[in-house]
């Protein structure tokens, strides 16, 4: 049992402190939570499988191609697949593209280090000789303009990056939902732990990129740099999308004189556990996309429950945005939980107070988020 005495409780966010301390979730336990958060994030799962294909096939077979036409279609194309294409019948996989973006425009962490190292720009350069080495004129671009290139294979890294780090995802939740249909996963806790569970099991999978050019491979991140899943994708994919994401047109002013813009990246609070559901479906509003996928694969018992809601189906992008949330933070939990520096079952008061210290300052960070309104 966690020793709670004689610990400050003057921090605005103390109940869920002490939730975290006892190793609970940020997002309160009950029956409805819990069918929401497994049901949104076995649709959530179906969709990042998706995801993670296409920005694998993209790194792997559409590097250093300037237009693209078919790097949505995994290799495959066909009549039918472009008029689904046209029609929008398909994945948005724009959003997995924004959210490449945003997190190596943000940065951080290992991935983010390597990329602007010498020995990536020397086996970039190798890459960009082989690829072009019947191209006279891409080499003479190259020449005039040597960082180009180079930075179209950091954006590629960064495909290949989050790529491996959405199919670990995809597999955590695909396995909790299959974990609850047999009836193994009953409560809040027992989402959040299997969560962490996953990312421990992960958290030194080797994070690799290479590319075949004329039946040779070229290693672009070699396994010797060291990169690994957690440190070097999840953390930076949680600050860069949970946390600072970027504002959504038309809910900001971009005029620098209105400052609703920070001038500093590090306070941007535009990421997923910040922003309003509501505009979900408006234009300049990236995570509709993401919404418009989930709906696809929705479990039936969670489409029923949209379904007797009050609005029905008019807002479903909304309720389904609201659900994400909710599991957004239960993810979020995990990644605490994960990372705390000692047990939260210490007994030592020294490790308390670490811990207290530690989770205080994830709590500064959540005043301004929906953690209140979620778990209202």
């Amino acid at each position: 049992m966690v020793n709670t005495k004689n610990k400050p409780v003057d921090h605005p966010l103390n109940e869920f402190i002490q939730r975290l301390q006892t190793g609970q979730a940020l997002l309160k336990d009950s029956p409805e939570n819990v069918l929401e958060v497994v049901g949104i994030l076995k649709s959530y799962g179906v969709v990042l499988d998706a995801y993670s294909q296409n920005l694998i096939y993209i790194a792997e077979h559409q590097f250093l191609v300037f237009f693209p036409f078919f790097k949505y279609f995994n290799g495959k194309v066909s009549l039918s697949q472009l008029l689904r294409h046209w029609w929008h019948d398909r994945i948005n996989f724009e959003y997995a593209e924004y959210c490449m973006k945003t997190m190596m425009w943000h940065g951080g962490g290992g991935l983010d280090n390597y990329l602007d190292s010498k020995e990536f720009t020397e086996r970039a350069e190798a890459v960009i000789a082989a690829k072009f080495k019947y191209n006279p004129l891409m080499l003479g671009i190259n020449n005039l303009f040597p960082d180009f290139l180079i930075e179209q294979l950091r954006v590629s890294a960064y495909y290949s990056g989050l790529g491996q780090f959405w199919r670990v995802m995809a597999d955590i939740f695909l396995s909790l939902s299959d974990l609850y249909d047999q009836g193994k996963i009953k409560s809040i806790p027992e989402v959040v732990e299997h969560i962490k569970a996953g990312l421990v099991k992960d958290a030194l999978r080797p994070i690799t990129y290479d590319v075949k050019i004329g039946g040779k491979v070229y290693d672009i991140i070699p396994k010797s740099v060291g990169l690994k899943f957690l440190p070097d994708t999840a953390v930076p994919y949680v600050e860069a999308v949970f946390f600072r994401g970027t504002p959504f047109l038309g809910t900001v002013s971009l005029n620098a004189q209105a400052y609703q813009v920070p001038p500093d990246q590090a306070r941007f609070q535009y990421g997923a556990l910040y922003a309003d559901p509501l505009p979900i479906g408006g234009a300049g509003i990236p995570p509709t996309l993401l919404m418009q996928d989930m709906r696809h694969y929705l479990p039936d018992y969670l489409h029923e429950i949209y379904k007797r809601s009050l609005r029905g189906e008019d807002d479903l992008r909304v309720q389904i945005c609201m659900s994400f949330q909710k599991s957004m933070f239960c993810v979020t939990s995990a990644a605490i939980l994960g990372l705390m520096p000692y047990p939260v079952d210490t007994e030592d008061q020294s490790e308390q107070t670490a811990n207290r210290v530690y989770l205080e300052k994830w709590m500064d960070r959540f005043k301004t988020s929906r953690l209140l309104e979620v778990n209202e």
